[in-house]
C-alpha cells in the first residue's frame, strides 16, 4: 500500500493506515456486533432529544442552510447535506447525557463518530458493513487521541485539567477518519481528513459547572467538522504529517508537556478499546452513575428515604468539580438540564426510586428539579472525596453512599464498577429496554422494535436506508 513518502513513521500515518486496511479487510465479527450495538444506542438517544433545545436551535439553522439532501436528520422528517445532518445528529446523539463513555480518557465517542459513519454512509449508499467499520476505526482513533492526554501521574485527563471537551475535540479527528473510510480515500485521503479535522476540534467545559446548553452541541460540530474535513480532503486540500506528535501539533497544543504520544499508537490494530467502551444506563453525567447505582441498591435493601437524615457521598476527587460543585447550585439545580450533572440530585431521586433503567428522563425534566421531595433529600448530600475511589478512578467511576436513619444507624453501599461497562455490561435485551423507553412518544411500538432489529443487523445489511428512512420520522 502505497502512501507519501513524508506519512512513513508519523503517527497520522499509522492510524491513516489502520482506516485503510479495515476499509478494505473489514472489523472482526465481534467488533462489528458491538458497533451495531453503540448505533442503535446513538439513534435512541437522539430520538430522545428531539424537545430539547440544543435539538430545536441545531435543526433550525440546519433547516436555513442550503444543499443537497442526501442524509436524514433524525427525527426532523427531512434530508440534508451530509454534513449538516451530522451537525444535526451529533447534537441529538450528545443531548441527552446518555452516550457510550470510554475510560481512563473520560470520552463519549460514539456520539461525533457514529453520526458522521450514518450521514455518510447514507449519502454514499455504502452497506451496514462499511458503515460499522468506519464507525469502528473512527471511535478506536478518538478514545486513542484521548488517552494521548491522559496522565497516569495526574490520575486525570490533561484535556478536561484544562477546560477542554476532549469528546469534541477528538471526536472531530475520528469522524474526519470515518467520513474519509466511507468516501473511499486512500491512506493519503485519511491522514488529510484528520489533519485537518485537527484544526477543527474544540469544546469547553464550563457549561458543565455553570449552565448553559452549547455542551450539547460539541458532539454535533465535531461530526460536522470530520464530514467537511474529509470533504476538503476529497478536493486537494491537505494536513501536515506531523499533526498529531508535532511542536504544534494536536497533543502538544492541547495538552503540552503533558502528552503522551505513543499511547496513540500503542497495540494499534491488535488491541482495540473499542469493546471496552461503557454503555450509559442512565441519561446523566457518567460521574453520577456508582452514586446512583449505590443509591439503588440501598433503596433494594429496604432502605425507607422518608427515614433519612443524613447522606455522604464520597467520590474521586477530580468528580466533585463536575457533580458537586458549587454545592449549592448541585443541592438545588436551575433545570433539568443542570440536575443531569449533580451528585446530590441524582442520588436524590434514585432514594426516591427513579424512573427507567434506574433514573430516566422523566427524572430530568424542569418540573422534576422542582420537585420539593427530591430537593429536600438532596439537600442532605455532602460530598466529598474519597481514597478508595481515587486509587480506582478513571478507570472506572466509583462512589461510595453512607446514608443514617433517624434511629442513628448508618447504612452503605459502595460501587467500584459501573453498570454498563465490561465487568458489569447491559445485556441485547436491557440496551433494547433502553432504546424503547428513549423512543416512547417518538415511535411506535413496531417501529421502534423494526428499528431495534435493524440497527443490530446492520453487519448484513446491504445498505442504511431503510432503517435510517424509519428514525427520519
Amino acid at each position: 500500500m502505497s502512501s507519501r513518502h513524508d506519512l512513513e513513521g508519523t503517527v497520522v500515518g499509522r492510524l491513516a493506515a489502520l482506516a485503510d486496511h479495515i476499509r478494505t479487510a473489514g472489523l472482526g465479527d465481534e467488533l462489528r456486533t458491538d458497533v451495531a450495538r453503540r448505533v442503535l444506542d446513538v439513534l435512541g438517544n437522539s430520538l430522545a432529544a428531539q424537545a430539547q433545545p440544543s435539538a430545536r436551535a441545531v435543526v433550525a439553522v440546519a433547516r436555513d442552510w442550503a444543499g443537497a439532501a442526501r442524509a436524514t436528520g433524525i427525527g426532523t422528517g427531512a434530508r440534508f447535506p451530509a454534513a449538516t445532518a451530522a451537525l444535526v445528529n451529533g447534537t441529538l446523539a450528545h443531548s441527552m447525557d446518555s452516550d457510550d463513555t470510554h475510560l481512563p480518557s473520560v470520552l463519549h465517542p460514539s456520539a461525533s463518530v457514529v453520526p458522521t459513519a450514518l450521514a455518510v454512509g447514507e449519502a454514499t449508499g455504502a452497506s451496514g458493513a462499511a458503515v460499522l467499520d468506519a464507525a469502528g476505526v473512527g471511535v478506536e482513533i478518538a478514545v486513542r487521541l484521548g488517552m494521548g492526554g491522559y496522565d497516569e501521574k495526574l490520575g486525570n485527563s490533561e484535556f478536561f485539567e484544562r477546560g477542554q471537551h476532549a469528546t469534541s475535540i477528538c471526536g472531530a479527528v475520528g469522524s474526519a477518519a470515518a467520513a474519509a473510510m466511507l468516501y473511499g480515500l486512500d491512506v493519503d485521503g485519511i491522514a488529510d481528513a484528520m489533519g485537518i479535522a485537527a484544526s477543527f476540534g474544540a469544546g469547553l467545559l464550563e457549561a458543565n459547572r455553570t449552565g448553559g446548553t452549547v455542551k450539547r452541541a460539541h458532539c454535533g460540530w465535531a461530526a460536522h467538522s470530520g464530514v467537511t474535513a474529509a470533504e476538503f480532503a476529497r478536493h486537494g486540500l491537505t494536513g501536515p504529517p506531523t499533526v498529531i506528535e508535532g511542536r504544534f501539533g494536536f497533543l502538544h497544543a492541547f495538552c503540552g508537556d503533558r502528552a503522551d504520544v505513543a499511547k496513540v499508537t500503542e497495540g494499534l490494530g491488535e488491541h482495540w478499546e473499542l469493546p471496552g467502551i461503557f454503555f450509559k444506563p442512565y441519561p446523566c453525567n457518567h460521574f453520577t452513575h456508582a452514586g446512583i447505582d449505590a443509591a439503588r441498591a440501598l433503596r433494594g435493601a429496604g432502605l425507607d428515604p422518608d427515614e433519612i437524615v443524613a447522606i455522604d457521598l464520597g467520590v474521586p476527587k477530580p468528580v466533585l468539580r463536575t457533580i458537586a460543585e458549587p454545592p449549592a447550585a448541585k443541592a438545588a439545580p436551575e433545570s433539568g438540564y443542570h440536575a443531569a450533572f449533580s451528585g446530590p440530585f441524582t442520588v436524590a431521586r434514585a432514594l426516591l426510586g427513579g424512573s427507567g433503567l434506574g433514573v430516566g428522563h422523566a427524572d430530568f425534566t424542569d418540573a422534576a428539579a422542582k420537585d420539593p421531595r427530591t430537593l429536600a433529600l438532596a439537600s442532605l448530600v455532602v460530598a466529598h472525596s474519597d481514597d478508595r475511589c481515587d486509587e480506582i478512578y478513571p478507570h472506572q467511576f466509583p462512589a461510595v453512599l453512607r446514608v443514617r436513619t433517624r434511629d442513628g444507624a448508618w447504612h452503605e453501599a459502595r460501587v467500584d464498577h459501573n453498570r454498563g461497562g465490561p465487568v458489569n455490561p447491559l445485556t441485547d435485551d436491557e440496551l433494547t429496554l433502553k432504546f424503547d423507553l428513549n423512543v416512547a412518544g417518538q415511535l411506535s411500538p413496531p417501529a421502534a422494535r423494526s428499528v431495534a432489529e435493524q440497527a443490530l443487523a446492520l453487519p448484513t445489511a446491504g445498505s442504511i436506508d431503510a432503517l435510517m428512512s424509519i428514525v427520519r420520522g
